[in-house]
């Protein structure tokens, strides 16, 4: 594989109508997931023909475009993004980036399903951090909730990526009634071994097989509960996300808050996403995109890529509309999260 020629990073930032500059790009390289958890598809899944998507080379050049904007965070996403074929061979593309100091951060989200066998290769390519998708640390109730999981497989997935020197991140999705009482033990687990936990309230995206007002828990409620032990201190700190972090003074440790739902973090959005076909959504929760993989596949040049960016970024909404209630059916967005990607 070559790579392609990527436009200088002499061009102008990218703002949207509301000031906000876009620095951090989420892309997907896959819709494909090992597994299939409860929140985010429906077990029988029909994914995308691979011709479909954008290739290695074409991934690249996509995010090769966005760094010459002044995108300075790239995380890889999916789906589960380590299932993708010769993924590693996008990462050590895009590590040049790193040495060149145009890019400040290159990461990932993973189910931590395949993080035994890439850790240390993904370390090499200057990759320092990775989030990691846990939602119980029960072995039943994980398999009830990926229905495909395999628990031991995700730790020694999380041993691999410590050994490597990736900080580790957890992303607890809130579930009611399924891990509500184990926020406790999941601090004192991920905090006793150096790792930040993330809480984050289920989003209504995609048809699934159940209905999410059964599990959507406000994270106003957790926080609420976790002062009957916790002594919980609000922080600036900031990894280049929508979460907020509180300082646990028991611990030493972070918990974020992730509220799509009870207070949405619009206002300070410096987020795109871009999907595994190339299809960029400018907002999470709403339906309006723009192609890129037309425009990239129909010149060498980066001209009219850029150019269906700038188009795109001039549409990017305020925020977002989320609604999970009883009389709400349907979820806001028609599309599964790992389409879009996490």
């Amino acid at each position: 594989m070559t790579l392609e020629t990527v436009t200088p990073a002499t061009q102008s930032d990218l703002i949207d109508p509301f000031g906000r500059h876009i620095t951090y790009v989420r892309v997907s390289v896959t819709d494909r997931c090992d597994f299939r958890c409860v929140y985010c598809m429906a077990e029988d899944m029909t994914f995308l023909p691979k011709r479909d998507l954008l290739t290695l080379e074409e991934l690249d050049r996509l995010c090769s475009a966005f760094v010459a904007r002044g995108v300075r965070k790239l995380r890889i996403t999916g789906g589960e993004p380590l299932v993708r074929k010769n993924i590693m061979w996008l990462f050590r593309a895009l590590s040049r980036h790193l040495g060149s100091g145009a890019l400040k951060e290159l990461t990932l989200t993973t189910n931590g399903s395949q993080l035994s066998r890439f850790a240390e290769e993904l370390s090499d390519c200057g990759v320092r951090r990775v989030n990691i998708s846990l939602d119980t640390l029960d072995p039943d109730k994980f398999k009830a909730i990926t229905r495909w999981g395999d628990y031991d497989k995700v730790m020694a997935g999380i041993d691999a990526a410590q050994d490597a020197g990736l900080h580790v991140k957890i992303n607890a999705v809130a579930l009611k009634g399924v891990n509500e009482h184990e926020y406790d033990e999941m601090i004192r687990w991920a905090h006793g071994r150096g790792m930040d936990l993330t809480l984050i309230e289920t989003m209504p995206l995609g048809e699934i097989d159940g209905d999410r007002t059964d599990q959507y828990l406000p994270l106003s409620i957790v926080r609420a509960r976790l002062l009957d032990d916790w002594t919980l201190t609000d922080i600036p700190y900031k990894t280049g996300g929508p979460a907020r972090y509180v300082e646990v003074a028991e611990t030493g440790g972070r918990i974020g808050f992730i509220t799509p739902m009870t207070h949405n973090f619009c206002e300070s959005c410096n987020r795109v996403r871009v999907t595994c076909t190339g299809t960029l959504y400018m907002c999470l929760g709403q339906e309006d995109a723009a192609d890129l993989r037309a425009p990239l596949r129909a010149s060498e040049s980066d001209e009219p890529l850029q150019r269906a960016i700038d188009e795109a970024i001039e549409r990017k909404p305020k925020g977002h509309d989320f609604v999970i209630d009883r009389r709400t059916h349907t979820p806001a967005v028609s599309r599964h999260m790992s389409v879009t990607g996490g």
